[in-house]
């Protein structure tokens, strides 16, 4: 399960993206969730897989059970997260693959595109994703699937 809608965040985003980050962890903060920020801490230019790697680190090794990239459209980002084991990342710009990934994937990490969405929709997409659980199953055995490919690329 990708954590209690109170567990700690961790967060990073790149330099396209740093204006809504600071969006994104203010409203965290606000609703009394603690964040952790990995960076970027400006617009100037960074390689936004570094920032992804950080981010999805924490979530694969289990220190933190969910996690929020931002990147100028996310699709970077999604593709660094997803490398890592048990990462489920799911790049979301509307409220309906929020909650489709939370309810079927159990996405234990959201991506925000910066240049794609404003920060309006991107706090709903991020209440939506934060709101709900995933519904477990025949959607389970999806996700044991996803493991055993894991184990078979080591």
């Amino acid at each position: 399960m990708a954590g209690s809608k109170k567990d700690p965040v961790i967060i990073g985003c790149d330099h396209a993206a740093y204006p809504m980050k600071e969006t994104v962890k203010a409203f965290l903060t606000e609703a009394g969730i603690e964040v952790s920020d990995v960076g970027t801490h400006s617009e100037d230019s960074v390689d936004y897989p570094d920032f992804g790697a950080d981010v999805a680190g924490g979530v694969s090794r289990g220190e933190y059970p969910r996690g929020i990239l931002l990147c100028g459209s996310g699709i970077g980002m999604s593709i660094v997260a997803n490398r890592f084991p048990g990462v489920r990342a799911a790049l979301c710009n509307d409220l309906f693959s929020a909650i489709m990934c939370r309810k079927h994937n159990d996405a234990n990490i959201l991506v925000l595109g910066g240049r794609v969405i404003g920060e309006t929709l991107a706090i709903e997409i991020l209440k939506a994703w934060l709101g709900t659980d995933f519904e477990g199953g025949r959607h389970q055995s999806r996700l044991d699937k996803f493991g055993k490919l894991e184990d078979m690329q080591s």
